[in-house]
């Protein structure tokens, strides 16, 4: 097992020593309009993109209908959270916050130059894969701040960059790997429930141990879920440690946000479920908790703080926990987890075939195995 692990150690060390300028860590995710302006190209982005929201052969006629007859709603949305989503704000902040820690603790594969990539919003794949190649990247850990997988959410931004890197990287110039879930590691876990303790802080003693910890996640369509998608179950294993780690020293529940159109999808739904539990005289009150999102955007600012609480009976009840944003201990970990990476000489996790072949259902121009486009393509 040692030997395993230092050969596996060695090559990872050594392809970046190869290369004279470091390591690029690039944070994915699907972003959102940092200006009221741009959300009616965010949305369109969104509703056109079929490894998300399939909506078969109409699906362009389909995404400008839906993006028309909604954007007016999503602006006022954003116009009320301060004028626009403060997602990149945040990511970029994280990625360049864990540049500089695995610059001090991962020298042998420094530099660390930090990128942000998102899939619907500025800054987005295509362009921060073209500053990639000017800036002569060579050696790129593709980071997905989805810390649970999902073939809608995760695997539709490795699609968007293996299409593209295929129009403009045909050599291979980066060789790529991936942190594609983290549903457990500690960074994530710790924060949580820091986080979660301050929250439960603000209710009497006497009564704080009765407070009821809701963990909210965004819903997937059951037809999603159907295919064998991992989501439920990572997010899932994320709120079991985080209880863990507060020795169940509250009851708590999983909930399921931002259901969209007419399909089934996987419940119970957040809103819902905190208006039972808040309408409870017993229950002296909820602490809401993001469980899948790393920084605060629309779904934590308007639908939790705005949306949900005007709905409730008892809004006096409800306190939203803060979301991980600019925590030092959260970067400090993010650091961590791409150290770890880089050491372990891994590619992508052991799930991802497995992902693509039950996800990939509907999607188009996909690889059928991720090894056909992480590692060295310029030799196969």
């Amino acid at each position: 097992m040692l030997r395993a692990f230092t050969r596996r150690f060695s090559t990872a060390v050594n392809s970046t020593r190869n290369s004279s300028n470091g390591t690029a860590v690039v944070f994915m995710n699907m972003g959102g309009p940092s200006k009221v302006s741009e959300t009616r190209d965010f949305l369109f982005r969104l509703f056109s993109d079929n490894d998300l929201i399939p909506l078969g052969p109409f699906q362009g006629p389909l995404a400008k209908f839906i993006t028309w007859r909604r954007t007016p709603m999503i602006e006022k949305y954003y116009a009320r959270i301060g004028g626009g989503s403060p997602i990149r704000k945040w990511s970029e902040y994280q990625a360049a916050k864990a540049c500089e820690r695995l610059d001090k603790i991962s020298p042998e594969t420094a530099p660390h130059k930090p990128y942000v990539a998102f899939r619907y919003a500025h800054p987005l794949t295509e362009e921060t894969l073209k500053k990639l190649l000017a800036d002569g990247v060579t050696r790129a850990v593709a980071f997905s701040q989805y810390p649970q997988f999902s073939y809608s959410t995760t695997a539709s931004s490795i699609n968007d960059l293996y299409r593209l890197s295929k129009v403009h990287d045909k050599e291979g110039q980066i060789k790529w790997s991936i942190i594609d879930r983290w549903p457990q590691h500690p960074c994530l876990i710790n924060t949580f429930a820091n986080h979660i303790q301050d929250s439960l802080a603000k209710f009497p003693e006497d009564v704080r141990n009765e407070v009821v910890i809701q963990f909210s996640a965004h819903s997937l369509p059951m037809d999603v879920i159907n295919r064998g998608d991992s989501y439920p179950a990572e997010v899932a294993a994320t709120v079991y440690a985080v209880m863990q780690k507060l020795n169940f020293s509250n009851p708590y529940r999983l909930t399921w946000q931002s259901q969209v159109g007419p399909k089934p999808w996987l419940g119970a739904q957040t809103e819902k479920t905190c208006k039972r539990i808040t309408n409870n005289e017993s229950v002296p009150g909820v602490v809401l908790v993001p469980i899948a999102f790393t920084s605060d955007h629309i779904e934590t600012l308007h639908e939790i703080d705005i949306e949900l609480v005007e709905a409730m009976d008892h809004p006096e009840k409800v306190v939203r926990c803060e979301s991980l944003n600019g925590d030092p201990m959260f970067v400090d970990g993010l650091a961590d987890l791409v150290k770890e990476h880089l050491q372990s000489g891994k590619l992508y996790s052991k799930q991802l075939p497995l992902d693509y072949k039950l996800g990939s259902v509907t999607a188009k121009n996909v690889f059928e195995h991720p090894d056909e486009f992480f590692g060295d393509r310029s030799k196969k």
